[in-house]
């Protein structure tokens, strides 16, 4: 575990920063980009579970944001270092975990039978901000990918957790008894 006795070092006061294996890359990197809003999803989910979830899903979405760290890790670290550096990375078991919360609530609310706005219950709107943020978040992942190699599960990961976080907000609006806003396409 990181031990922080100083939070700032002005070493990024020349729009660099340092990646976990300590090669230094300007902020505005494509790498930084994606782990960043990594970070800010985290932060979204954060707002969400601290306003009040039902049950099931103040449950699950702890341990979501934990492998949302495992992820940031997974992206800080070039995959080159990752032979060097002993370090929590996405794996397969992240994504088939993902799967199964998405079909157990899936079962719950039932298909989707019009497109929904986001919104209804405060809970279901933070978590449709964080479907958003998520999809950042993959696009940010693909366009590193791009550029440089990434974990083989990163992609697969983000793309679950926004369908996740879309029926996850589905369920919060069920079991609180809110109707789904939904999209009136004649207006």
């Amino acid at each position: 575990m990181p031990r922080l006795t100083r939070i700032y070092t002005r070493k990024g006061d020349d729009g660099t920063t340092g990646l976990g294996g300590g090669q230094r890359v300007p902020k505005d990197a494509a790498r930084v980009a994606a782990y960043g809003t990594v970070d800010e999803l985290n932060a979204a989910l954060g707002v969400a579970v601290a306003h009040g979830l039902v049950p099931r899903l103040a449950e699950v979405l702890p341990t979501i944001q934990n492998e949302l760290f495992h992820l940031g890790s997974d992206l800080c670290f070039l995959e080159a270092d990752k032979a060097t550096f002993k370090l929590p990375q996405i794996e397969t078991r992240h994504v088939s975990a993902l799967e199964r919360v998405i079909d157990e609530l899936n079962d719950v609310v039932g298909p989707l039978e019009n497109f929904i706005l986001p919104g209804g219950a405060p809970g279901a709107a933070h978590l449709h901000v964080a479907r958003t943020v998520c999809r950042r978040a993959e696009r940010d992942a693909i366009a590193l990918a791009r550029e440089e190699p990434v974990g083989p599960f990163v992609i697969a990961y983000l793309n679950r957790l926004s369908d996740a976080l879309f029926v996850m907000a589905r369920y919060e609006n069920r079991i609180r008894g809110v109707a789904e806003p939904v999209w009136q396409s004649r207006l």
